[in-house]
């Protein structure tokens, strides 16, 4: 009995597995219809991440920072799984390894299914691994330049006097110097600042690659004012009437501040704290000036540098107003078919503007016009325009501001 059902087990065995595929391709076809299967592009950045690195050791060459990477999944599992922040990771796994160069393959970390790796880029890269080292160094100060004429710079000071430089030994030992470079040019007050301290190889270039512990120093500088010497303002003269109608807003001097000298200290030190400019003549002036004059000095003080300051002077016209009176109103575009009555026929305008540009203001530089082109019979309530031949000036305001006007058919 038990031969005779395998014999017919054997026998209907092509036809049972020809159903189970049929079946399977059925399924297949259901599901791929229903959740087809789409590849695609990651699109979301995949950034490398270095594991298991040695405390005691760099990473000295530059690597990717991501990966690009072509995937194969239901459309389901793109819109869930795949849209996770960390559905991929990719992972270089640097444990064990020691001081040398590798090739690093690249392990991807899929958080989701199901899901193919079509392709990825890198798979492997190129790692250079060296010793981290650090070395204490003294700092440096370096200060090429030099204060103002007439000052000196005291010893500086600096809050700490030596700083560690780490990084990759190769790099480290490549440090020879860790300065501070201080700018002290024309300083004529005392200075306290923090400077950058830079790391900088036997030739004096910079070396990369490397970090300085801590970055930065104070340094203090005292800047002392050398007998002799004295800062003194400049106070500007003038002689002389601008022109009527204007007024002075500004007189200023290039530089404010001159060093003066003298070999007798004593006679800087009796200066009143300012010297005086040779007088700028106003006499008529109208506009802005700009002028370079001497400065008086007593006899044996001499300015540092020179002599001259550059003087300007900035003149603006007085602002006044004005009243025209009973100005009559003329009309332009009106047409000879028509008659056309206004009311009132005069206005007064009101002007402001500069005094000289009010002074030489005539009757016929003022028109008060009313423009009829596009009016047809009717009543209207019209503004007026008024044309001013004279720059500068404008109107503050027309009495009356609207005008009635009545245009009529004319008499044939």
């Amino acid at each position: 009995m038990m031969m005779r059902v395998i014999k017919d087990l054997i026998k209907n065995l092509p036809t049972l597995a020809t159903a189970i595929l049929l079946a399977v391709a059925v399924w297949v076809l259901a599901v791929t219809n229903t959740d087809p299967v789409e590849r695609r592009t990651f699109s979301r950045p995949v950034e490398i991440e270095v594991v298991g690195l040695d405390p005691s050791l760099v990473v000295t060459n530059e690597i990717p920072e991501q990966i690009s990477l072509s995937l194969s999944a239901p459309s389901s599992t793109w819109s869930s799984g795949l849209s996770a922040t960390n559905a991929v990771r990719a992972i270089i796994d640097l444990a064990g390894l020691e001081e040398g160069t590798y090739e690093a393959p690249v392990r991807l970390q899929i958080n989701a299914r199901p899901v193919k790796v079509e392709s990825f880029s890198p798979d492997v890269i190129n790692i250079r691994l060296e010793k981290l080292s650090t070395k204490p160094f003294d700092i440096k100060l370096h200060y090429p330049s030099a204060p103002a004429i007439g000052y000196d710079a005291g010893f500086p000071r600096m809050d700490i006097q030596t700083a560690s430089v780490s990084g990759p030994a190769s790099q480290v030992n490549r440090v020879s110097e860790v300065r501070a470079t201080l700018d002290i040019s024309q300083a004529t007050q005392d200075i306290n600042r923090e400077v950058v301290l830079t790391a900088l190889d036997e030739n004096g270039l910079r070396v990369s690659g490397v970090s300085i512990s801590p970055e930065r120093v104070n340094v203090r500088v005292e800047i002392t004012q050398r007998g002799g010497y004295r800062n003194v303002t400049v106070k500007v003269l003038t002689s002389g009437q601008i022109a009527s109608g204007y007024r002075l807003t500004n007189i200023s001097a290039n530089p404010l501040v001159v060093t003066v000298f003298s070999t007798d200290p004593e006679l800087v030190n009796n200066l009143p704290g300012f010297v005086e400019s040779q007088p700028v003549n106003l006499s008529g002036a109208n506009d802005d000036l700009e002028v370079s004059v001497p400065l008086n000095l007593p006899s044996g003080v001499i300015v540092v540098g020179e002599s001259t300051v550059r003087v300007s002077v900035s003149i603006s016209p007085i602002e006044g107003s004005i009243t025209l009176t009973n100005l009559t109103i003329e009309l332009v575009g009106n047409r000879p078919e028509y008659l056309y009555t206004i009311s009132p026929q005069q206005v007064d305008v009101i002007l402001s503007g500069p005094l000289p540009s009010l002074d030489t203001l005539r009757s016929g530089d003022v028109r008060v016009v009313l423009d009829m082109t596009e009016y047809l019979p009717g009543v209207y309530q019209i503004d007026p325009q008024v044309q001013i031949e004279v720059p500068g000036i404008l109107v503050e305001s027309l009495l009356p501001s609207v005008i009635e006007v009545e245009i009529t058919e004319a008499e044939s």
